[in-house]
């Protein structure tokens, strides 16, 4: 289908009578609505929600005036009555536990585990081991290298260790100590 000069004209002229796109397409035969739409759109035909006059592409007659319509008057929206506002709730104890909440950016860290929550033994063979890291970046981490990071990641100074890991865990052996604690120990340590 083509778009011809009388295609055209019979599109603005539908167009400037308001009716739909859908119906100039039914109308006109072998386009869609969307074709009738792009066409309206590429004469730069008016905007009809707009209310803005279409354009001309000949003079009209102007229509005969419509006769004024007293409008009846709108019903009042019905309102509800006021509730009395509730007094406020002392304020609780978040629910979530501290480990679980997400911390905003620049924030401080709630308390971390202290160093002697965890065995001497772990933290020298940990401080041992980190002599010893290759000290990768994000991008050099692959399954098979420790994935534990050592430092602040907002510096340069930051870094994964990058030793090879324990079979079925993300840490070499040393961060595995450190990172998985038996049962036992943590549950003593809630008491």
């Amino acid at each position: 289908m083509s778009w011809t000069d009388e295609r055209v004209e019979l599109l603005k002229k539908m167009w400037g009578e308001g009716q739909s796109a859908s119906q100039i397409a039914k109308e006109l035969g072998g386009v869609t609505r969307n074709a009738v739409i792009g066409k309206v759109h590429r004469l730069g035909l008016s905007n009809r929600a707009t209310g803005a006059s279409p354009a001309k592409s000949e003079p009209k007659e102007k229509p005969a005036p419509a006769p004024k319509v007293e409008a009846k008057p709108k019903p009042a929206p019905k309102t509800e009555p006021a509730r009395p506002t509730p007094a406020p709730m002392p304020e609780a104890k978040p629910a979530v536990p501290a480990r679980r909440q997400i911390i905003p950016a620049g924030q401080p860290l709630p308390p971390q585990p202290s160093a002697n929550e965890i065995s001497p033994e772990a933290l020298a063979k940990v401080n041992e081991v980190e002599k010893k890291a290759k000290k990768l970046t994000l991008m050099e981490l692959t399954e098979k290298t420790c994935k534990w990071p050592v430092g602040d990641p907002a510096t340069e100074d930051f870094w994964f260790c990058g030793l090879p890991v324990e079979a079925g865990k993300p840490y070499c052996e040393a961060h595995v100590g450190v990172a998985f604690q038996p049962m036992s120990s943590r549950r003593d340590r809630r008491r």
